[in-house]
């Protein structure tokens, strides 16, 4: 039995450690509240010095060098205030406190500044692990592929990431232009490991394999390995729910016409004469993991209509479900429709900026997009990159980045 692609934790998770980090901050502040109290009731017999000059140290832990210095300073305040209410201005006391309140504030700036820089310096170490990890995972696409040109774009859905469980990839094959783009269920290491291997797996198969389904089995098959080398129970095909693999498929041979399998994948979009038309298959295919929901024969791909000047668009979960302060979905076809007549980047750009707009800037779920136009002729002639050279100039590669 496949071992399940783990999730992260959820947002109940997710808001429990919200919680204790609150709480865990306002740690500091509520023990200089307590020490008001004290002071100003009849508990000021109780001696609260040491209780301040912890103040800035437990900020320290959580809040960084801002945060200790407000901690210090509300220190400091409170000293002062008790220390005049008091009437216990001149005491030995009193001073010794003041002492032991500004060595414990300057070490603990100082060591929390220490552990920023460490921090900052380690999360810009895996930022650019995760850049080069990208480069080997999602490759650009080639400008130019026989009879069509392709541009695609990665927008991670939070700042600073670079990769996730969606993937892509566009290969020139001597059965046709080849392409893929999944969706693995779930996030993090993961997922970006299954995304690899179903990466890896439809790389070297597209070469070899001349049946689509071929192509496909082959990743499933590499799913499975690796689920049984990485320790599942048993060897039975039977694959659990928590962890599948959403992908689509797709071949454009030198005929007027493209192939599609869907496994489970939001199906690709098609923009023919101004009108944008969704790719719907025949007959619905669960998602690579999942192979026991199948039965009767393969099924064979679905054969679409593709001209040259259409334009083809294949895209992630992402997109479509990405929602306004309203909850209403973005409408990905209506986009696409407005902008027919932009050039590939100019697409992706404006596509990108839609999204950010639709959101407010916050995207819920990473964004894979493979945009493929068919040429007048395999030379890559009647290229729409707004250049009016038809080299396909406008735009190269993938542009990829947080959203």
């Amino acid at each position: 039995m496949r071992a399940p692609l783990r999730s992260p934790p959820g947002p109940r998770a997710e808001g429990h450690h919200q919680v204790l980090f609150v709480f865990a901050a306002c740690v500091p502040f509520a023990i200089a509240l307590l020490v008001l109290l004290v002071e100003f009731t009849p508990l000021h017999v109780l001696y609260t010095g040491p209780l301040l000059v912890a103040t800035p140290a437990l900020a320290a832990v959580t809040m960084g060098p801002t945060g200790t210095l407000a901690a210090a300073g509300t220190a400091v305040g409170v000293s002062v205030a008790t220390a005049t209410y008091n009437q216990a201005w001149g005491t030995q006391q009193v001073y010794t406190n003041f002492l032991a309140l500004f060595l414990v504030s300057v070490a603990s700036f100082l060591t929390s500044r220490t552990a920023r820089t460490r921090r900052e310096n380690e999360l810009n170490q895996v930022r650019r692990i995760a850049t080069a990890a990208q480069e080997v995972l999602l490759r650009p696409v080639p400008d130019r592929l026989g009879p069509v040109r392709a541009a695609s774009t990665y927008l991670a859905a939070e700042t600073g990431a670079q990769i996730g469980g969606d993937l892509y990839d566009v290969v020139q094959t001597q059965y046709g232009v080849r392409m893929i783009v999944g969706d693995v269920r779930g996030k993090g290491l993961p997922a970006v490991r299954a995304a690899a291997i179903v990466l890896r797996a439809f790389r070297e198969a597209v070469h070899y394999e001349e049946d689509l389904v071929e192509v496909i089995d082959r990743c499933v098959a590499a799913l499975r390995r690796d689920a049984v080398a990485a320790g599942a129970t048993g060897g039975d095909d039977a694959l659990l729910l928590e962890g599948f693999v959403t992908a689509l498929v797709a071949q454009i041979p030198d005929g007027p016409h493209v192939e599609v399998i869907n496994r489970g994948h939001p199906p690709p979009l098609l923009l023919h004469d101004g009108t944008v038309r969704s790719l719907m298959p025949t007959a619905p295919l669960p998602p690579l993991g999942l192979e026991e929901f199948i039965s009767g024969p393969p099924a064979q791909p679905d054969r679409y209509p593709f001209v040259p000047g259409d334009r083809l668009l294949l895209y992630t979960d992402g997109v479509i479900e990405a929602r306004d302060g309203k909850g209403t979905f973005f409408d990905l076809a209506e986009a696409m429709a407005a902008m027919r007549d932009h050039s590939r980047a100019a697409f992706l750009e404006g596509l990108h900026q839609a999204l950010l707009r639709h959101t407010r800037s916050r995207l819920a779920d990473d964004v894979a997009v493979v945009l493929v136009d068919r040429c007048e002729d395999a030379d890559g002639d009647g290229d729409r990159d707004g250049d009016g050279d038809g080299d396909g100039d406008g735009d190269h590669g993938a542009a990829t980045g947080p959203a």
